[in-house]
């Protein structure tokens, strides 16, 4: 495709400029890509989705290699629950493929998480982050995956699991791109039954105790949004919306899907000009749904348009460009609602602008080398409303280093994917593992053919 100026495709903070922008279709294609950059210098950076905001899937000056054309499904096991995928297809594609399967008997199979928020995402870049979804009591994505295929620096082709190459697989997963090109991702799935969803608005004070009660008692998924509206400090991260999903044997009963684009950007607008309508329409819209029987699909999917912001902004008759700059920092289950509690009195005297906030949960990461959940936590996800000025983008990186302080101070950690505004000693501290990451890294890729600017951020911090 040639030389192009490339960005994310959520905080659009990332603008930059790469000598080629390549499309792939299969693994002889990425090869010939690696061949080629180890020939001319340059080096190689892997894209997917784009939807990364630290710069993992970027590299200045050097080839992106852009998996979207390496899609669809190559194998499934309707008999085990198995399935194989081309690493450049996205979870709606996968979702429909599964959907139109043949029940055989048993109710068909689904996929047991994804990220929540956002769809157009691919299967290796979820694989590449180590994702994770609503499940009250799952691990990250890692727990789901049988196997990758993986093209390594050296060209050749590897199936790595937990009995194949396993210390490549536990690099490669959580890797962001960086041992090699993920071609195919095996994923474990679960019996396709309907979801019976709850919801209940309650203080985050009630919230780790309700869930475990809940987990208890079978439910599986389950998110709490809340309130973002600093002039009610009794509400401003202290209140909650808790949906939670468990497993049924009845039929659906409702069809309602996610949000369509219209209503998601009219509640984003309203999280920027009025945070209590939008809670309160948030709220009203899923109290509705309360008691409800839906297909898998209808949880797992939500609307998503990317680069919004161009027309909030004219909405909002901003003179500068915004931006949201997300972080998700994680901590013990029991020092959440503390947690949450310290943060939102800093937010409001600093002034910090927080259009979203969200708590999931995630189990024990054991599996991987540079694990985000070294033991069972809470995480939660912050989306700070960012001017695009230098000024704008000073303040969100000091609030994120905040959340980060924060965290850290209570036994936690921080999600490396979104941002790369964290201290030499956050990263030590939260990432103890990140130096033996990167002499991996060495070991793996001597010659330094993948790189990323976020590898390049990352080495230089820890110089």
């Amino acid at each position: 495709m040639g030389a192009a100026l490339l960005n994310d495709v959520h905080s659009r903070l990332n603008p930059t400029h790469v000598a080629e922008w390549v499309g792939v279709d299969s693994v002889d294609a990425v090869r010939r890509v690696l061949s080629s950059a180890r020939r001319s210098g340059h080096e190689v950076a892997v894209a997917g989705g784009r939807h990364a905001m630290g710069g993992q899937q970027f590299r200045g000056g050097g080839v992106v290699l852009d998996t979207l054309p390496l899609r669809g499904v190559l194998d499934f096991d309707a008999e085990r629950g198995l399935v194989e995928v081309a690493a450049g297809t996205t979870w709606p594609e996968l979702i429909t493929y599964l959907d139109g399967r043949p029940c055989d008997g048993n109710g068909g199979w689904a996929v047991a998480q994804k990220q929540s928020g956002v769809d157009r995402v691919t299967l290796g870049g979820s694989v590449s982050a180590n994702v994770h979804g609503r499940g009250l009591s799952m691990c990250p994505l890692v727990g789901d995956i049988e196997s990758l295929l993986l093209v390594g620096p050296d060209g050749e082709l590897r199936r790595c699991s937990r009995h194949e190459h396993r210390d490549l697989f536990a690099l490669a997963v959580g890797g962001y791109g960086l041992f090699g090109v993920i071609v195919s991702v095996a994923l474990r799935l679960v019996p396709r039954r309907p979801l019976e969803r709850t919801t209940e608005v309650l203080p985050v004070a009630r919230l780790v105790p309700e869930v475990r009660g809940r987990v208890a008692a079978g439910w599986v998924y389950g998110n709490a949004v809340l309130a973002t509206d600093e002039r009610s400090p009794d509400a401003f991260l202290r209140q909650g919306v808790l949906t939670c999903h468990r497993p049924v044997d009845r039929a659906v009963t409702s069809s309602a899907g996610p949000a369509s684009a219209e209503d998601w950007e009219r509640l984003v607008l309203l999280a920027h000009c009025d945070k209590g309508a939008a809670f309160d329409g948030f709220a009203r819209r899923e109290l509705a749904m309360s008691g409800t029987v839906e297909s898998p699909d209808v949880h797992h999917l939500g609307e998503y348009a990317e680069n919004y912001h161009q027309r909030l902004d004219a909405a909002l008759g901003s003179e500068r460009p915004g931006s949201e700059v997300t972080a998700e920092t994680y901590v013990p289950p029991e020092r959440l609602a503390a947690f949450l509690d310290d943060v939102a009195s800093d937010l409001a005297e600093r002034g910090v602008d927080v259009i979203y906030a969200n708590v999931r949960f995630a189990s024990a990461d054991h599996e991987t080398h540079l694990p985000w959940a070294v033991r069972d936590v809470a995480c939660v996800v912050f989306a700070i409303h960012t001017e695009q000025t230098p000024g704008g983008l000073a303040a969100s990186a000091a609030a994120v280093r905040g959340l980060i302080d924060r965290a850290i101070g209570a036994g936690g950690s921080y999600f490396l994917t979104y941002h790369r505004h964290a201290t030499r000693e956050q990263v030590e501290a939260a990432h103890p593992r990140f130096r033996s990451f990167l002499n991996a890294k060495e070991a793996v890729d001597p010659g330094g053919l993948l790189v990323s600017d976020w590898l390049d951020h990352h080495r230089t911090l820890l110089r």
